[in-house]
């Protein structure tokens, strides 16, 4: 039976306990790896700060992740024109602030750069194109068995620690519609649109209405293409900015001094004064606030870089939910048909959680941890989640920070001189 020792990449030869070389062919063909640290599954923002508390904690660990690059949703999956929603001083991840010359809201490629940065400080080399198809405790020797499938074999990692740092955003999200098969046109998921310019002058629907939808319709009027944005339910709107303020970082500094439901109402009188009415446009806003409804149901409130103009315009139609599909056109709920030439869906993204970890203490059957933040980082036999607190890349560097120093804690206890332990040895042969 072989083993690597993940810190050195060499071999280690274990006894096969007398088993003759069939049983020894079907049962241990598998590659196996000794992780003398926690496995961190994704390579993203959430898996990088956990790496990054790590290092500082002088704890050996494994990044393993499906693409081929870190933070592969910003680097393949995301349009052109995305920046981040927050200013800067809020997305920046532990131990290593943006750079002084970037802007206030900086770019996708400028995040890709500061992300690369991060990685080549902290010394952080993920594993590559290795998909992990299940991950599960063995009780009977207390530690985990992650398995993985690359291009050319199967690896099972052996850790005692588990982090799952995959992200709310692992997989799209795409309804099903009737008739969708039978429309002619050219149909794509927001993940996998970059611009507009392939759409000029065509009839696009856009399929959702969060902060996807309004960019991607948006980035079609620039493009001079003609979309319609289906608005099915009610949802909140407010300004990017208030009296030259981030709308965030003023919600932020009221909830200091006030109960949440009084600075929804304050949200909510400044976004009219601002914004306008927007029923008659089509947009109606949930009985409840905006910070309420983030706190209980996790809906992100679409924070407005210009769409809304657009909207008020006429360049960007509201319609309503969507009935079916059919040959170069939709049929609206409120009976309106579309002749579209093109459907893009902005129905967001899921956890794929369920998908590849066994375990029924941390995370729900939707991928999502069962305990509200700040109490779902952490789970039973050394299990952690980080990423997953609906607070975006703040609330993902609170739960890095917590994890790094809750495993560094126990290692560096542990590793003390004094202690008595097992050390298992590495044959650089």
């Amino acid at each position: 039976m072989h083993y690597y020792c993940a810190c050195c990449n060499s071999l280690d030869h274990f006894p096969t306990m007398g088993q003759n070389s069939l049983e020894h062919e079907e049962l241990f063909s598998r590659r196996c790896i000794l992780v003398n640290g926690p496995v961190i599954v994704g390579a993203g923002p959430s898996g990088l700060a956990v790496g990054a508390g790590l290092q500082q904690q002088g704890v050996p660990y494994v990044i393993l992740d499906r693409a081929d690059c870190i933070a592969s949703l910003w680097q393949n999956k995301t349009y052109d024109r995305l920046k981040l929603h927050l200013p800067k001083q809020f997305c920046q991840l532990p131990y290593f602030p943006f750079p002084l010359d970037f802007p206030e809201y900086p770019s996708k490629n400028q995040f890709i750069d500061y992300l690369e940065s991060y990685a080549k400080k902290f010394e952080i080399s993920p594993r590559f194109n290795e998909s992990v198809q299940t991950a599960k405790y063995d009780e009977s020797c207390g530690l985990w068995r992650v398995r993985t499938v690359t291009e050319n074999c199967e690896v099972e990692y052996i850790c005692r620690w588990l982090v799952v740092a995959t992200g709310e955003n692992a997989e799209k999200v795409v309804p099903g519609f009737e008739g969708l098969d039978e429309f002619d046109g050219t149909v794509m998921h927001a993940c996998d649109y970059r611009s507009g310019e392939i759409f000029e002058g065509q009839r696009v629907l856009v399929v959702g209405c969060g902060n996807s939808g309004m960019e991607v319709s948006l980035d079609l009027c620039h493009h001079n293409a003609f979309p319609s944005m289906v608005v099915r339910n009610s949802v909140h709107i407010l300004p990017r900015e208030i009296g030259g303020k981030s709308t965030f970082e003023l919600a932020t500094s009221l909830m200091k001094w006030l109960p949440l439901k009084v600075v929804d109402k304050i949200l909510l009188v400044l976004a009219r004064y601002k914004l306008g009415n927007l029923q008659k446009y089509g947009i109606k806003r949930p009985l409840m606030g905006p910070l309420q409804l983030k706190k209980i149901k996790g809906k992100t409130p679409v924070l407005d870089i210009g769409a809304l103009r657009k909207i008020k315009s006429g360049k960007i139609k509201i319609v309503p939910g969507i009935k079916k599909f059919s040959l170069g056109r939709v049929e609206l709920v409120n009976g309106e048909n579309l002749d579209i030439d093109s459907v893009i869906l902005a129905t967001g993204y899921c956890s794929n959680v369920p998908s590849w970890l066994k375990d029924d203490n941390l995370f729900s059957i939707e991928g999502m941890p069962m305990r509200p933040f700040p109490e779902g980082w952490k789970g039973k036999a050394g299990l952690y989640a980080v990423g997953f607190t609906g607070r975006g890349l703040s609330g993902a560097s609170l739960d890095a920070i917590q994890v790094s120093q809750h495993i560094g804690n126990i290692w560096n206890q542990e590793t003390k001189p004094t202690n008595h332990y097992v050390t298992f040895s590495c044959d650089r042969r």
